[in-house]
C-alpha cells in the first residue's frame, strides 16, 4: 500500500538513538543538555498544549517538576531519541500527582474528554487522553506520544521479573528491565493484532463490541496466536466472530497502538459468503455496509452507523477503501 505509513503513529523518521541507551556517561550528559526536552505522562494521559489541544507539550528537562515533582512508575527518564537538530528527548511519568480538586471521574474510561491542568505547569498545558487528540497531532508528535505511552505503560505492568518474581530494575535508558536476583532480562512487549477490511463485492464487514458507544462499529480485529501467520489469524478471527469464511488475504498497513501495547496489522480479505453468524461472546453485532452507506457514515448522515474513530487504522483503511486507493 503506497500510503501505508501515513496512518496515525505511522512514523516520522525519529532517530531513536539506540547507541546512547547503554552509555551511562552520554545519557547523563543528555539529561542536562540545555536543549533536552521531555514528554510528560500522568495516569496514561499525555501532556498537550495549543488552543485546539493539537500539539504535544515538550518540556525543558530543567523544569523543577521533572526533577522534584511527584514520581510515577519509572525511576529515571526514558530516552525516546533525538530530534532532527540532535536535541535529546525523554519521557517521564508523574502518576503520583493526586490532582486534588480536579474532575477525575472520566479518567480511565473508554471515552475520556476531561483535561487536567497541573498547577506547576504553564497555562494551557493539560493532560488529555491520547485517543481523543491523536488525529490532530503532526507525525513527529504522534510518534513521540505513542512511544512514550507504550514504554511507560510497559514499565507500569512489568516491574517484577517474570522468571523469579523479584523486583526488576530499569536499564538501557528504559528499554530493558534487568533482574538483580536471577539475571533475567526483559524487553518492552508488543502484541500483534490483525484488523481486517473484509469485503464482498461492494460491501465491507463491520462489527461492534459490547459496551461501545451507541452506533459505533469498526472493522473486526483480534490477537495473533503463537505459531500463526497473519493470514491465518485473519481467517480464524473473522470465522470465530462473524462466521464468515475468508479466502485471499493481503497485508495493507500497520499501526502502533499503545492502548496498551499492540501493533495493528491492517489486512484486506475477500469473504466467500455474506452469511453472518456472530459469536455473542466475541461481538455484539455485525453487518455488511455498502460503499454508499459508509460514505453516509463518514459524512455523519447514516441513521445507525457512526464513522470509525479518526486516527485509528480502521478509519484509515475504510477511507482508502472508499477512495479506491488501497494499492
Amino acid at each position: 500500500m503506497k500510503r501505508a505509513e501515513q496512518v496515525t503513529f505511522g512514523g516520522s523518521g525519529l532517530d531513536r538513538a539506540g547507541l546512547l541507551r547503554g552509555d551511562a556517561d552520554k545519557l547523563a550528559q543528555a539529561q542536562v543538555d540545555p536543549s533536552a526536552k521531555c514528554v510528560l505522562l500522568w495516569r496514561g494521559k499525555i501532556l498537550a498544549r495549543g488552543d485546539a489541544v493539537d500539539q504535544l507539550a515538550l518540556l525543558p528537562m530543567s523544569l523543577d517538576i521533572l526533577n522534584n515533582g511527584p514520581g510515577g512508575v519509572i525511576e529515571v527518564p526514558v530516552l525516546l531519541g533525538c530530534m532532527d537538530d540532535g536535541s535529546p528527548l525523554f519521557a517521564l511519568d508523574i502518576s503520583d500527582w493526586a490532582a486534588e480538586g480536579l474532575d477525575l471521574s472520566a479518567v480511565g474510561e473508554f471515552v475520556d474528554g476531561s483535561e487536567q491542568q497541573h498547577p506547576d505547569l504553564p497555562k494551557g498545558h493539560v493532560f488529555v487522553e491520547l485517543r481523543r487528540i491523536m488525529a490532530r497531532l503532526n507525525p513527529r508528535d504522534a510518534e513521540l506520544a505513542a512511544t512514550a505511552k507504550a514504554v511507560i505503560g510497559w514499565h507500569e505492568t512489568h516491574q517484577f521479573c517474570a522468571q523469579c518474581g523479584a523486583h526488576s530494575e530499569m536499564v538501557q535508558a528504559g528499554w530493558q528491565r534487568s533482574c538483580p536476583s536471577c539475571g533475567g532480562q526483559h524487553f518492552p512487549r508488543t502484541d500483534p493484532v490483525v484488523i481486517m477490511l473484509i469485503t464482498h463485492r461492494n460491501s465491507v464487514l463491520m462489527g461492534r463490541s459490547p459496551g461501545w458507544p451507541e452506533g459505533m462499529y469498526s472493522l473486526l480485529a483480534g490477537f495473533v496466536e503463537p505459531g500463526e501467520t497473519l493470514e491465518a489469524a485473519v481467517r480464524r478471527e473473522v470465522m470465530e466472530e462473524a462466521g464468515v469464511p475468508v479466502g485471499e488475504v493481503r497485508y495493507l498497513s500497520s499501526q502502533p497502538w499503545p492502548f496498551p501495547a499492540s501493533l495493528m496489522f491492517g489486512c484486506a480479505g475477500e469473504a466467500l459468503s455474506r452469511d453472518i453468524q456472530i459469536d455473542p461472546v466475541e461481538i455484539e453485532d455485525a453487518m455488511w455496509v455498502t460503499r454508499t452507506e459508509m460514505m453516509q457514515a463518514f459524512a455523519g448522515d447514516h441513521p445507525k452507523l457512526l464513522p470509525a474513530r479518526k486516527g485509528a487504522i480502521a478509519h484509515f483503511l475504510l477511507q482508502h477503501w472508499l477512495a479506491d486507493t488501497l494499492d
